[in-house]
This record gives C-alpha cells, sequence and structure tokens, in this order.
C-alpha cells in the first residue's frame, strides 16, 4: 500500500471506531453491536481498512498487545475483599467447569453444523470458551444488576479473557502440528503457558513496585510508567510462550488494586479513555477483515450453533457452577443468561485462522466468520434482552438514583430531605458528630463512619451509589476527595464549587465541573440560606420566579440529574424541579406531597 493509503487506512479506522460508540451512545445499545456491523460494511467497501494491508505481519502482535492493556485495566477493577465464599467458588467453577464444558460441546456441534474438519472443530470450539470484560461490563452497565451477580460476572470475564487466550494457542500449534500429541502433552504446555505467565506478572508487579516506591514519579509518569511495564512484560512473556502475556497482564492489574504497599496513582479515568479507543480499534479493524463471501455459507449454521450455546450449553454451565451454593434462583438465572462473546474470541480468530487456512485444515476457512456471527448474535442477543430478563428474575437494583450527599450542614440537610420527598432515596455522610445528629434527627439514612475510607482503600464499599455529591464547607477536602472517589464509585462524582478568591492548597488549582456554576459556590449557597433562603420542589414545567435558581432535576423515572458548570439539564413531561428560592419568598409551613405543588424545607 502507498503511503497516503495508509493514512487513509489508518484516519478511517479511528473516525469508525469513536463515531460508532457516539452513536451507540446516542441509541442506548450497547457499542459492540454498532462497532461490528460498521466494521464489516465498511472493510467490504473500503480496501483501506484491511489491518492485514495496513499493518501487515505487525498486526497480530499489536492486538495481542492491545487486549493485554485491556485485560491490565479489568484487573484494577478487582477487588479480591469481593471474591469470598459462593461467589469465588462460583466464579471458580464458571472458569474450569465452563471453558471445559463449552471446549467439548462446542466442537461436536461445529462438526455436524459447519461440515468442519475435527482439528478445524476442536480450534472453533477453543477459540468461544471465552467472553470477557469488554463485553459483559457494558452490558451490566445497561442491566444493572445486584451485586452478587454482578461480581460473579466480572470476575468470571477477566479471568476467562487469558485462560481462553492461553488454550486457543495451545490447541492452535497442537492443530497446526497434527501430530497427535498426548493429552498429557497438551497439558504440560498449558501448565507451562500459566507458569511464564505467572512468572511475568510476579516481575511486573515488583518492578512497579520498585519504580513506586523508590522513584515516585508522580501521576502523569506515573500512568504512562504503569502502561509502559504492562506492554513490555507482556512481550516479554509472548516471546516466551504465546498468549501467556495476558495472564501477567491481569496479575499486574490484580496487585496494583489489591496490594496494600502499593501507591500507584492509577488514573483510572486515563486507562478507561484508552480502553475504549482501543476496542472501538480492534473491533472494527478485525471485523473489517470478514468479508459477504465468507459469510455466504455460514450465517446459519454460526446461528444455530448460538442457539445451542445461548440455550443449553451456558445455563448447563450456570447450573454445574451453582449447585449447591446459596444464590437465589433469580441470581443462577442471570448468571444462565450473560456469556457473550468479545474481543479475545475475535482476536484469537483473526490471528490463527488464516495459518490453518494455508495448513489446507478443512473448515478453517468458516473460523473467523463464524466467530464473527456468534460475536454479533450473543452481544445482540443479550445486549436487548438481558435487562428484561434481570427484572423478570427480580435481580435488578432499583432504576431511581440513590445520591450520597456528603456533608451536615444545614442547607445539605433540607437537600437531603426534599430529594428524599421527590422520592429518592438519599444516603448521607458527614464527619463531625453534631452534623452527623443533625442528619438522624432529619429522619435521613446516615452512612457508616468509614464510608469514605475508600478512599485509601479500606472501609465500606460505595456500591449501588449513583452518584456523590460532595458539599462539606471544606473546599480542599471537597476537591481532593473527589478526585480520589472518581475511580470508586460506579456513578458520577461532583463538588460544589470553591469562591474565586479562595485560598485553599487544592481547591483553586483542580480542575472538573463543579456544581450549580462558579456563583453559586458552597460559601454562596451556607450564606443565603442562613439568610433566610430555602430549598423549593415544584414541578419543572412551572416556570421559577426570577432569583431563583435550580439546583436538580429529578426525572420522571426517578433519574437525578445536577445543575453544573457546563450542563444545565431541560426539563421534560413529569420532572420535578429542585430549586433555591430567595429569603423574600412565602412558603406553606406543612410541605404538600411531592409534585402537587410547591414544597420549602
Amino acid at each position: 500500500m502507498t503511503t497516503d493509503q495508509v493514512l487513509l487506512g489508518v484516519g478511517l479506522t479511528l473516525v469508525l471506531a469513536v463515531g460508532s460508540q457516539i452513536l451507540a451512545g446516542r441509541l442506548r445499545i450497547p457499542a459492540l453491536i454498532v462497532l461490528l456491523l460498521v466494521g464489516f460494511t465498511a472493510g467490504a467497501l473500503v480496501d483501506e481498512l484491511d489491518p492485514h494491508r495496513l499493518l501487515g505481519p505487525a498486526f497480530s502482535p499489536l492486538v495481542s498487545l492491545a487486549v493485554a492493556v485491556i485485560l491490565y485495566d479489568a484487573g484494577l477493577g478487582l477487588d479480591l475483599r469481593k471474591l469470598k465464599g459462593h461467589v469465588r467458588r462460583v466464579v471458580i467453577r464458571l472458569i474450569w467447569i465452563g471453558v471445559l464444558i463449552t471446549w467439548v460441546l462446542g466442537t461436536l456441534l461445529a462438526m455436524p453444523l459447519l461440515g468442519m474438519d475435527r482439528r478445524a472443530a476442536v480450534m472453533l470450539g477453543a477459540i468461544l470458551v471465552v467472553s470477557g470484560p469488554t463485553v459483559v461490563g457494558p452490558l451490566l452497565s445497561f442491566v444493572r444488576p445486584k451485586e452478587r451477580p454482578q461480581h460473579i460476572l466480572v470476575w468470571e470475564g477477566s479471568l476467562i479473557d487469558p485462560v481462553g487466550g492461553i488454550l486457543g494457542a495451545l490447541v492452535f500449534h497442537l492443530v497446526e502440528a497434527s501430530t497427535g500429541r498426548p493429552v498429557g502433552s497438551g497439558a504440560l504446555n498449558f501448565l507451562g503457558s500459566v507458569g511464564v505467565g505467572m512468572a511475568g506478572g510476579i516481575i511486573g508487579t515488583v518492578l512497579l513496585w520498585v519504580l513506586f516506591r523508590r522513584l515516585r514519579p508522580g501521576e502523569i509518569l506515573g500512568t504512562t510508567a504503569q502502561l509502559a511495564a504492562v506492554i513490555a512484560v507482556a512481550a516479554c512473556c509472548d516471546v516466551v510462550r504465546e498468549d501467556s502475556g495476558l495472564i501477567a497482564a491481569v496479575m499486574m492489574g490484580l496487585a496494583v488494586a489489591n496490594h496494600p504497599g502499593f501507591d500507584v496513582p492509577a488514573r483510572r479515568p486515563f486507562f478507561e479513555t484508552l480502553v475504549s479507543l482501543i476496542l472501538g480499534l480492534l473491533f472494527i479493524s478485525i471485523s473489517a477483515t470478514v468479508t459477504p463471501q465468507s459469510l455466504r455459507h455460514v450465517v446459519l449454521p454460526a446461528l444455530g450453533l448460538t442457539v445451542v450455546l445461548v440455550l443449553v450449553v451456558r445455563p448447563l454451565v450456570a447450573f454445574m457452577s451453582t449447585l449447591g451454593t446459596d444464590l437465589t434462583r433469580g441470581e443462577r438465572g442471570l448468571i444462565g443468561w450473560m456469556a457473550p462473546r468479545g474481543i479475545v474470541a475475535a482476536a484469537t480468530a483473526s490471528t490463527f485462522s488464516a495459518t490453518l487456512v494455508a495448513k489446507g485444515i478443512g473448515g478453517a476457512s468458516k473460523i473467523l466468520p463464524t466467530t464473527f456471527v456468534v460475536i454479533v448474535a450473543t452481544v445482540t442477543l443479550y445486549g436487548l434482552t438481558a435487562s428484561a430478563v434481570a427484572r423478570g428474575l427480580g435481580v435488578v437494583r432499583p432504576s431511581r438514583s440513590r445520591p450520597l450527599l456528603v456533608g451536615g450542614e444545614p442547607w445539605v440537610v433540607d437537600l437531603g430531605r426534599a430529594l428524599r420527598a421527590a422520592g429518592l432515596q438519599v444516603l448521607m455522610w458527614a464527619g463531625l458528630d453534631q452534623q452527623r445528629e443533625r442528619i438522624g434527627q432529619a429522619g435521613l439514612e446516615l452512612a457508616p463512619g468509614e464510608l469514605l475510607a475508600a478512599a485509601t482503600g479500606e472501609g465500606a464499599e460505595l456500591e449501588g451509589i449513583t452518584a456523590v455529591f460532595l458539599l462539606t464547607a471544606e473546599d480542599d477536602f471537597n476537591a481532593l476527595a473527589a478526585t480520589v472517589l472518581r475511580g470508586s464509585v460506579e456513578g458520577s462524582v461532583h463538588r460544589v464549587g470553591s469562591p474565586r478568591e479562595s485560598v485553599g492548597v487544592v481547591a483553586p488549582f483542580i480542575g472538573g465541573e463543579v456544581l450549580f456554576g462558579t456563583e453559586l459556590t458552597g460559601v454562596a449557597l451556607a450564606r443565603r440560606y442562613e439568610e433566610g433562603a430555602s430549598i423549593v420542589t415544584r414541578p419543572a414545567d412551572q416556570a421559577a420566579p426570577a432569583g431563583w435558581d435550580m439546583l436538580f432535576l429529578v426525572r420522571g423515572d426517578g433519574r437525578l440529574d445536577p445543575v453544573t458548570e457546563g450542563n444545565r439539564p431541560l426539563p421534560g413531561p413529569g420532572d420535578l424541579a429542585v430549586l433555591l428560592a430567595p429569603a423574600s419568598t412565602d412558603h406553606p409551613a406543612v410541605p404538600p406531597a411531592p409534585g402537587s405543588g410547591d414544597t420549602a424545607w
């Protein structure tokens, strides 16, 4: 390819990757569905998207290193404290029982359905054992299941990817050689790959520990150092044993996230952005290698294989893995209805199928298109049905927002009362005994004192919280807590603004969007409240009088949208506005029911 064609191909791949994710967000569907369809369509129309032509032999190793970065980020999100009791038992069973059952049944199904040679069917069965955090995570964010099944599915997805990647590499070498090696030889090779990956993970962990304990490179260099260490260790492991770098990457992420001796600036937002970009690029590139001609005689048999995997194999795996545990019927049902295939399956199929085709193995040309169809079908099926299935099984968290208000000033307590009266389940936290007593007297739910110890990696978990609002009178505390908690909670984290003339140590210098705009700072809110201002709720379709400031919108479905510097949410039918009314406004002495008029505190 010419230089111009390479530039066009790289630029187009990047635009399609990001554009597909933006479109998926607007359509509120899993991004993988759009990425796969866009990549397939664009690949059929534009030759410059073919990654083998763009990158040549460098494509496969780059895919392997990119997947290692994805799995490192997945490891950063795994908390060992959550892997205990029956959850741990189920996860372990899902790995070894799930891999074994799916591999065997997938192989047996592939031979008659797709007319494959036994060796090609064994390869396809090994490829289809994986799911992965890159597909499970986004789907779970749509579903919002209860904590226990969510932990199980996230752990399974994060751990089964490296196992499946190594299994795929091992089976590929056995099929390629076609020497009929005994099972014991394959098992030893598998254990050897696991050993190399674990050794690499230990070395990488020690490297990061020494780097951050001795050199202390700071936040920005520390983040890039993690990225460099993961790529370097994964590359070295893959040189020794193919795909063993995936295990090393997961182990390094687990160590950084869970070892108390680490003082590593994880900068999860950076890794989340990087992983999102990598995923988009990989799915566009890999799906562009699937041609319409290759799908012509594969679609229907591959869909038949998908039906059996979804309706028979996965429920069987879930039943065997949860047998004898205390999981409820609904939790077992959701685990049995969540096994989408993702990037490791696509990468493994893309890497190995071409070589097997060149070796003349019967049916090898069907491995990549079949994997593509299974990925699209499973992601689409689970993406469109998982929420309804979870609701039917009764394992969905409440859809209404559950905000955490941090602070115990009088105006903050009255804001909590207003949000509770609007139908939200409000949780509050304050550090001073007087403030905690004020919260209790208002009848609001008080979080345990150690809740914000999550900032140091200890204490209670901030799970089930949809948003954190830092509203204390200490601007520096708000700024620091917002920085730390953004990587520790599922929802958004906002802080009240500090005055422009603030002489705080931290608050004036930390960016990010703050609540209510630059003028309505925490100091201004407290002063106006002392002067007689009040928190008022009223239907959002009623125009607010002059001098009233909107703080939040409570949507008709229970979602809470805050007013920030850069975003003033537009009201819709059935929404309730939470406003700060000036001191001169008269309010009823007894609050009416929410939605029936103004409510003031």
